[in-house]
């Protein structure tokens, strides 16, 4: 059984060498040394349009994982050129769906009773399949309609396989690649597996439905289905039926009798209060994750990715969105370089503050059609990191997620303008913000602190004034000895001024020994042997004192350490 899982471990291990020969990184192969069986695999030729739907299908092909990294990599405009993005941000999991009678044996199993039992009706057809499960229609008992989302059996022991050997890819080319090394690849994948690991975790993805509903509870032009706990596992995710049909399969006709602007205005505004303020949002917003439903409002569905921001990055992301809403170049490409970190020598300040902000001016005078905010941070994370700036996972998946909502919010409404909703949004959030900061639970720790400060201070008054009076209080500086460095350069100095003196006169000898003079020494020209003398004393000097001096500083050394001095 080992022996199959090695195997099964290796193919999967050259899979992934050859879509890396093939796309453009033989460089990396290479140098990791996992080359040596690629030669049949030829290097894809074609514009670049061409290449990225090719990976899309490729990585399709290699099954869910891949497919899973395929859509995380569309967030990363950091690593990836826009054709690319734009080609993975397409890439959906749909397989062929599981025979009726896999599912239900899978549901009788987690929810522990025969499917008759617990449902007045089930679906055999199923309403969607990916590549991680399915989801049919059902009612429940009493009547309820429900969406049962079944996960396909055997499927974590295949994702933790294929984690497994990317990792080791991953570590391979951060050990042996300069690529590697600057993006931290093993880091991507462990951050990878987590994603993919709370996504096949359903009881998670249930929490999920309900914090959103919470946080988006104002809205009410925005729907959230929640779950069935008594019909949830961690494998199946029972949740209340949504009745309506995706934001793109909408009609002229039912557009003319739905109020799209407040729809997709308040879907902006909710979702930027999930980002910027909550710091807690729905990941992936794409078209098929948003439905109209027949009552006029918009569901969100499928929770499985949520993306959260530190509570110290979301000022910075609100500053960078409304600085790209009001096209401020320079401001924008401040607030990125803040939350990056410049990890290149190559790096040229000027160069990508000019790009940032030619790439700002650009979309400020456009049309409202032309504009889409979340392409603009997607393009800013691309220049950062092609500057030699590391951007946070957070900036781009910010930057996905707006662009997948400018789509969505074009969809409700084609002249929705993001830039003026976020203009208009950008006081209430801020405020918002402050609110939270100026919470009682912030004042009551703010206030503890202080009474813990003023509490103590007397003591540490009374602590430092009695080492004072007895002359006990030492002040340690952590510094350099400049004294020290500039005795120790004359040194330097003197040795090599001395080393020069004596080179001069073996060269002044050498070139002496040519000239004939009545003056000799051992039948050789006295001056000469003169000069040879003098450099062998002083050379044996200079070594003399260079030993001798160096044994007289190492004892006289102080124990104390350096930089201490006692008041």
């Amino acid at each position: 059984m080992k022996l199959a899982e090695g195997v099964a471990r290796l193919e999967r291990f050259g899979e992934i060498a050859r879509l890396l020969w093939k796309y453009g990184r033989s460089d990396l192969v290479e140098q990791a040394g996992i080359a040596p069986e690629l030669k049949e695999e030829p290097v894809l030729e074609g514009d670049a349009a061409a290449r990225a739907e090719q990976l899309a299908d490729d990585l399709e092909a290699m099954g869910p994982t891949f497919v899973k990294l395929g859509q995380i990599l569309s967030t990363r405009a950091d690593l990836l050129p826009p054709p690319y993005l734009e080609a993975l941000a397409r890439l959906q999991d749909r397989v062929e769906p599981l025979p009726f009678e896999v599912i239900e044996r899978a549901v009788e199993e987690e929810l522990g009773v025969r499917i008759s039992k617990a449902f007045l009706t089930f679906d055999a057809e199923p309403l969607a399949s990916a590549s991680l499960g399915q989801v049919h229609a059902a009612a429940l008992r009493d009547g309820r309609l429900v969406a049962v989302k079944v996960q396909r059996p055997g499927i974590r022991d295949r994702i933790r396989e294929d984690l497994e050997a990317l990792g080791s890819v991953a570590s391979l080319l951060d050990k042996h690649t300069e690529w590697g090394r600057r993006y931290h690849l093993e880091g991507m994948i462990r951050e990878f597996g987590g994603s993919l690991a709370r996504e096949l975790d359903y009881r998670a993805e249930a929490a999920n439905l309900e914090q959103l509903a919470g946080q988006i509870a104002e809205f009410d032009l925005l729907y959230v289905p929640q779950p069935v706990h008594d019909y949830t596992t961690d494998r199946v995710l029972t949740m209340e039926l949504v009745r309506g049909r995706k934001v793109t399969d909408i009609s002229p006709m039912a557009r003319l009798e739905m109020d799209g602007e407040r729809l997709a205005d308040q879907l902006f505004k909710a979702y930027l209060k999930q980002i910027l303020v909550d710091g807690r949002f729905h990941a992936d917003p794409h078209p098929g994750n948003i439905f109209l439903t027949d009552d006029g409002r918009v569901a969100l569905i499928d929770l499985g990715m949520v993306g959260r921001i530190p509570d110290d990055m979301r000022s910075d992301l609100l500053r960078l969105v409304v600085a790209v809403g009001e096209g401020k170049g320079g401001e924008a490409a401040q607030v990125a370089l803040d939350i990056g970190q410049v990890v290149d020598e190559l790096y040229d300040p000027s160069e990508y503050r000019r790009r940032v902000e030619d790439l700002v001016q650009r979309y400020h005078g456009a049309r409202v059609e032309d504009i889409e905010v979340g392409s603009i941070v997607m393009e800013i994370a691309h220049i950062a990191g092609s500057a030699g700036v590391r951007v946070p996972s957070e900036l781009t998946m910010l930057g996905k997620t707006l662009l997948n909502l400018d789509a969505v919010g074009r969809a409700l409404a084609p002249d929705f303008d993001p830039n003026a909703s976020i203009r208009e949004n950008a006081a209430e959030l801020l405020a918002r913000r402050m609110r939270r900061e100026f919470s009682p639970g912030n004042i009551s720790n703010a206030a503890l602190e202080i009474f813990d400060f003023v509490q103590r201070l007397p003591a540490r008054a009374n602590k430092i004034l009695d080492r004072v009076a007895e002359n006990e209080l030492a002040i340690k500086v952590e510094a350099i000895d400049e004294r020290t460095i500039v005795e120790g350069f004359q040194k330097v100095a003197n040795r090599i001024a001395m080393g020069l003196v004596l080179a001069a006169l073996i060269v002044g000898a050498a070139l002496l020994m040519q000239v004939r003079t009545t003056f000799t020494i051992l039948g050789y020209p006295g001056l000469a042997i003169l000069c040879f003398l003098g450099a062998a004393f002083g050379g044996l000097a200079l070594v003399g004192s260079i030993l001798l001096g160096d044994r007289r500083e190492k004892r006289s050394a102080s124990p104390s350490r350096p930089g201490e001095n006692r008041l």
